[in-house]
C-alpha cells in the first residue's frame, strides 16, 4: 500500500494544526474559513474597537471551535497617550489640508457620513492598552503583533498561555524581536502587501531563519502557489504567511468593495505601489488615482502616524462610501498577479497543499548520485 504524503512541518505539530500555512485577515468568516480548512486563521483587529475584539473573537471561535487561531495588532512605537482627535488635528499643517480638500473638490467627493475606518480613534497608547486587555481576556490561542513586538505585552500574552508572533523586515530587528520572547518570526518581504519592509523575501527569509536559531520562522511576501510555499521550506521557513491570497475568496466579498474585486481581479504584479499616503507607514496597495495624486509633484510628503490617519481617514471612508471609483483601492501584496477569480478558501487551500506537495517531490530530480 502507498503511503500518501502530506504537507507538514514542526510548527504543524507545535500549534495542533494540518498545514503550515497562515491566513491573516480582517474579515471574520474569512478567517473562520482557513482555520477550518486545515491553516492557521489570523485575525487583523488593529482598527476595531475593544469591544468589537471581544465580540468578533467570540464569533470565530464559534465558528471554528477548538481548532486554533491568532489576532493580530499593530503596536508602533511612539504614537500619542491619548485618544484625542483634536490634538492630532490641530497639528496637521495647513498644506497638507488644503491637498486633501484639493482631492475632495477634483473627485466630487461628498462629505462622509460618519468617520473612517482611519479615524474611528486615534491609534494611541490608551487604545491599544484597551485592545491589548481584550486580546488577553480572550481565548485566542496566537497574539501576533504586526508592528513592534513591546516585551511587556509578549510576556503578558505568554502568561495567559497563548502563541505569540511578530512579523518583522529587517535582520536589524531580529535581535530586539527575540529579546521580547516571540515564539514564531514572520519574515516579511518586500513582496508583501499592507505595512511592508524594503528587503525581497528571497533575501530577507535565509537570513531571519540564520538568525532565529530555534525560534521558527514563517515566510511573507510574493507567496501565491505551492511552488513558493516549496520554496519557503527550501529556505528554511516552517510554513508561510499569506494576506493577499484570501481577498478574492467567497468568504470575503461581504468585506470588500465590489469596486476593488474588479481591480484586483484585473491587477498584474507590476500593478502595485508602495506609499505612506495610507497611514503614514511604507504601505503597499494597488495603484489607482489615490496613490497617483499622492505621487504627483505638488503632493506634500505624507505626515507620519496616526497624523496621516487623521488627514485622511474621512476621506477614505467617503471615497468607498459614495462609490468614487478612480480612487477605490485595497492593500495588496505582489502575488496579487497570480489571482484573478473568486474561489473559496477550501478550494484556495486545498490547491495550495496539492502544488506545494507536487513541488516538493519533483525536486527530487535534481539530485543524482555520484
Amino acid at each position: 500500500m502507498t503511503n500518501q504524503l502530506q504537507l507538514w512541518s514542526p510548527v504543524c505539530d507545535q500549534l495542533g494544526i494540518r498545514y503550515p500555512i497562515f491566513g491573516f485577515a480582517h474579515c471574520v468568516q474569512t478567517v473562520a474559513a482557513i482555520t477550518n480548512a486545515g491553516g492557521f486563521g489570523v485575525y487583523g483587529a488593529t482598527r476595531r474597537f475593544p469591544q468589537e475584539i471581544h465580540d468578533e473573537l467570540a464569533e470565530i471561535r464559534e465558528l471554528v471551535g477548538d481548532r486554533p487561531f491568532g489576532v493580530d495588532l499593530v503596536l508602533p512605537p511612539g504614537m500619542p497617550e491619548h485618544n484625542s482627535r483634536e490634538a492630532i488635528e490641530a497639528e496637521i499643517p495647513d498644506e497638507h489640508k488644503q491637498f486633501v480638500k484639493k482631492l475632495i473638490d477634483q473627485y466630487q467627493v461628498p462629505e462622509a457620513s460618519g468617520p473612517g475606518m482611519r479615524t474611528r480613534f486615534i491609534r494611541s497608547a490608551e487604545i491599544e492598552a484597551a485592545q491589548i486587555e481584550a486580546v488577553l481576556k480572550s481565548d485566542v490561542n496566537m497574539f501576533a503583533c504586526g508592528i513592534g513586538s513591546p516585551p511587556e505585552v509578549i510576556n503578558a500574552a505568554r502568561g495567559q498561555g497563548k502563541v505569540t508572533l511578530a512579523l518583522i523586515g529587517s535582520p536589524h530587528h531580529m535581535q530586539r524581536t527575540l529579546a521580547a520572547g516571540v515564539d514564531l518570526i514572520v519574515a516579511q518581504g518586500y513582496d508583501a502587501g499592507a505595512h511592508t519592509g524594503p528587503i525581497g523575501t528571497y533575501s530577507l527569509v535565509p537570513q531571519l531563519v540564520d538568525a532565529a536559531g530555534d525560534v521558527p520562522v514563517l515566510a511573507a511576501g510574493g507567496v501565491a502557489t505551492g511552488r513558493h510555499i516549496a520554496a519557503a521550506l527550501a529556505m528554511g521557513a516552517q510554513g508561510v504567511w499569506m494576506g493577499t491570497a484570501w481577498l478574492l475568496t467567497t468568504e470575503h466579498q461581504e468585506h470588500l468593495h465590489p469596486v476593488n474585486a474588479a481591480k484586483l481581479i484585473a491587477a498584474g504584479s507590476g500593478d502595485t505601489v508602495i506609499t505612506r499616503s495610507e497611514s503614514g507607514k511604507t504601505f503597499r496597495q494597488v495603484r489607482t488615482g489615490w496613490s497617483q495624486a499622492w505621487e504627483a509633484d505638488d503632493a506634500p510628503a505624507p505626515l507620519k502616524m496616526p497624523y496621516q490617519d487623521v488627514l485622511v481617514g474621512d476621506l477614505l471612508g467617503a471615497i468607498e462610501e459614495h462609490n468614487i471609483e478612480p480612487l477605490i483601492h485595497s492593500g495588496a501584496g505582489q502575488s496579487v498577479g497570480y489571482f484573478n477569480e473568486i474561489r473559496s478558501v477550501a478550494d484556495v487551500m486545498d490547491q495550495l497543499v496539492e502544488e506545494t506537495c507536487k513541488t516538493l517531490e519533483a525536486q527530487s530530480r535534481f539530485l543524482k548520485s555520484t
